[in-house]
């Protein structure tokens, strides 16, 4: 089995929570799988929801012609089984809050029409991303293009003011024999199923990092899918699902 591997980065990045806070709008700590998603159908060119939204304009669900699927990238890239790796320690990146005026004539009904906008925005994330190989021919062209480093469309990292760089794009070979050599460590992001009670890697002080985090999309309305994914240095006491290993390292599939 293969992976492409590459470093993901950015000077700031913006994945936004859906449950809105009045004060300020949150962000994920990781990107998460549908943001990953949309980033390769960007550098691939395949259409998002405004490809959607304009293809079912003037037209009522259920009617000859309307689409009540997924946004092209979405429906096309669903089945890529990608493994996470945050770059930082603990694998925690820090957060700022940004303020910011939308005075748009629409942004707002309050008297000046100035809207003020907090976001909290990570700094300086960044994460090693594998996707396992597959056979389909959009895996392919965006082997191709991440090793040319081509794009269609500027990736960025939630938002268009977090533009994204991508580093260190190789080819790797992986096994499903896991590296055992200390014991069963995962080097990846994982969904977390049962508890964690094993030691932590010699010479490291312990630290486990969990979040719920979009893994899919709903079909029918697009609403996110959960799970909680943990990032850990402690021996687990069951090999996750979907497991490959360079020989060095660990990694889990989503």
């Amino acid at each position: 089995m293969r992976a492409i591997s590459f470093e993901l980065s950015g000077k700031t990045a913006f994945f936004k929570k859906p449950d809105v806070n009045s004060f300020a709008y949150f962000t994920y700590n990781n990107i998460h799988k549908p943001a990953l998603l949309g980033l390769f159908g960007a550098i691939i060119g395949l259409g998002g929801y405004t490809k959607l939204h304009d293809q079912n304009r003037g037209l009522k669900s259920g009617k000859l012609g309307y689409n009540d699927g997924y946004p092209e990238y979405y429906e096309k890239l669903k089945n890529f089984q990608i493994s996470i790796v945050p770059l930082a320690k603990n694998g925690y990146f820090s957060k700022k809050i940004q303020t910011f005026n939308n005075s748009v004539g629409y942004a707002s009904f309050e008297q000046g029409g100035n809207l003020v906008v907090r976001e909290q925005w990570l700094e300086n994330p960044k994460w090693q991303i594998l996707v396992l190989e597959n056979e389909s021919k959009e895996f392919t062209k965006l082997k191709e293009y991440l090793l040319s480093k081509k794009t269609v469309y500027i990736p960025y990292l939630g938002k268009n003011d977090h533009p994204a760089n991508i580093d260190v794009v190789k080819e790797i070979a992986l096994d499903e024999e896991l590296c055992l050599d200390a014991g069963l460590y995962i080097d990846s992001l994982f969904i977390k199923n049962g508890n964690i009670d094993g030691y932590e890697r010699e010479g490291e002080l312990p630290f486990v990092f969990t979040e719920t985090s979009p893994v899919t999309l709903q079909k029918d309305l697009h609403f996110y899918e959960y799970e909680t994914l943990c990032f850990t240095n402690c021996e687990l006491e069951v090999e996750p699902r979907n497991s490959f290993s360079n020989g060095k390292k660990n990694y889990v599939f989503i």
